[in-house]
């Protein structure tokens, strides 16, 4: 802050103004961050009593006090407002992320880095021909955080033009995911796809989805010949022992027997007569 005051104010006068929840992972690169290259930001505090109120980098503080440091820079606030610079202090983007990082390495190695991050390395960070392929308005909505790293990598399957139209139909339906992203990628005419990305590209998975298709439906197909098969055969088979049950109780006599010593099985054999009619 231009025209602040900074001064030393012992942790035991200090006290947040108001508590603000992180995630742990937050907190511990914030805690590596401190502990790697040490407190770069003050923080801002505002005089109240004998003592000094929190107005930004309460989490630095908490940090700050886990370490067991006795005295922290600070600057001090105009005014003792909860504007909470914590509040207006927006997470850094993947692209800020990805410049910062380029800058500190022309004077910092990357185990400093990493360790102050709170990760293991920052290959993964250093994504260089990821941002070269992308359009600047997907690049810029990677920037504000509408599409996430894994959806950015999708655009980069076609070229900036198609990017730019899919990003725009994307803001139509406002929709922002991943699958929809592939859908229209998938979508793409040849002429627009970027053939420099060959391998596990879009049109793969996809031409892989449409095998397994055929495959289930071929599957499918097969069992359904075979179960048609069976029901013919069991309708076949039906008919005949109706036609050889209807012969047996048609005849007079054979029917006066079965009548006299096994009601039962005549009463059985009308009743296949009677499904089979119908």
């Amino acid at each position: 802050m231009e025209g602040s005051e900074g001064l030393d104010i012992p942790m035991i006068r200090l006290r947040p103004l108001r508590e603000r929840k992180v995630s742990k992972r937050e907190f511990n690169r914030i805690l590596a961050s401190i502990k790697a290259v040490g407190l770069i930001e003050p923080l801002v505090v505002y005089p109240e009593g004998d003592g000094y109120v929190i107005l930004d980098g309460v989490q630095r503080y908490r940090a700050l006090l886990e370490l067991g440091v006795e005295v922290a820079p600070c600057i001090l606030g105009p005014q003792r407002e909860a504007f909470t610079c914590d509040r207006m202090v927006n997470r850094v983007s993947p692209v800020q992320e990805h410049r910062m990082i380029e800058k500190s390495l022309e004077e910092v190695d990357e185990a400093s880095i990493a360790a102050a991050l709170g990760i293991t390395t920052i290959g993964h960070r250093l994504k260089k021909a990821l941002l070269k392929r992308l359009h600047p308005d997907v690049a810029a909505a990677f920037d504000e955080g509408k599409i996430n790293r894994v959806c950015a990598r999708e655009f980069t399957h076609v070229r900036p033009a198609r990017q730019k139209e899919i990003l725009d139909a994307m803001a139509g339906y406002k929709d922002y995911s991943t699958a929809f992203v592939r859908t229209l990628v998938v979508k793409t005419p040849p002429h627009q796809r970027d053939t420099r990305r060959r391998k596990n590209n879009p049109w793969d998975r996809s031409a892989q989805r449409r095998n397994d298709l055929l495959k289930q439906l071929a599957d499918a197909e097969q069992k359904h010949d075979f179960y048609s098969r069976l029901y013919k055969q069991y309708t076949i088979d039906l008919l005949r022992m109706a036609i050889y049950v209807w012969t047996l109780i048609t005849n007079t006599r054979v029917r006066e027997y079965l009548q006299a010593r096994h009601p039962a099985v005549v009463a059985q054999f009308e009743a296949i007569i009677a499904d089979a009619r119908g």
